[in-house]
């Protein structure tokens, strides 16, 4: 029974846009094709204007798309919300990071798994907060899992000591 089960997917769908574009009749082809610079700004748009008979033919069965009441996308970060805080970690929070890797024998990859599990909390409220110039991990952040610090804007701290040295 899943009355009471929300279905979430996520990810690429390669492909999925050419489906859309053929049942919307945008493909761009021939002389009077309506040419866009931005190939990713017309796959953005593209993708907006899916429906379940689109996943259909993408490959996805009836049973599992009867079950996905809402479709939406989403459109990827552009450089002002890439680039909104800036990220600092001390050296011994580097070092920390490394030791747990190891510990969990997971090499590189556990590297970003351990960035991921430490920022969690502050990862998706950081990018539309614009009161935080800076977010500063340290040692205790990584080990003890407590909440990094943030530096707000207009303190004069938003820029690491090690920026601030590269720019005198």
């Amino acid at each position: 029974d899943t009355t009471n089960v929300l279905f979430v997917c996520g990810g690429a769908f390669a492909g999925l846009d050419k489906i859309i574009e053929s049942r919307i009749g945008r493909a761009g082809i021939g002389f009077r094709a309506d040419v866009r610079h931005s190939k990713h700004r017309e796959e953005s748009e593209v993708l907006m204007q899916v429906l379940p008979e689109d996943l259909l033919k993408f490959g996805l069965i009836p049973e599992f798309v009867g079950r996905l009441p809402v479709i939406g996308t989403v459109r990827s970060l552009d450089e002002e919300a890439l680039d909104n805080v800036e990220l600092e970690l001390t050296e011994d929070a580097l070092e920390a990071v490394a030791q747990q890797a190891m510990l969990r024998g997971t090499g590189a990859r556990g590297l970003r798994a351990i960035l991921e599990e430490v920022l969690l909390e502050v990862m998706y409220d950081l990018p539309s907060r614009e009161d935080i110039g800076r977010c500063v991990v340290d040692k205790s952040v990584v080990l003890q899992r407590v909440a990094p610090s943030l530096v707000p804007r207009g303190t004069g701290q938003e820029k690491s000591e090690r920026t601030r040295r590269a720019a005198s």
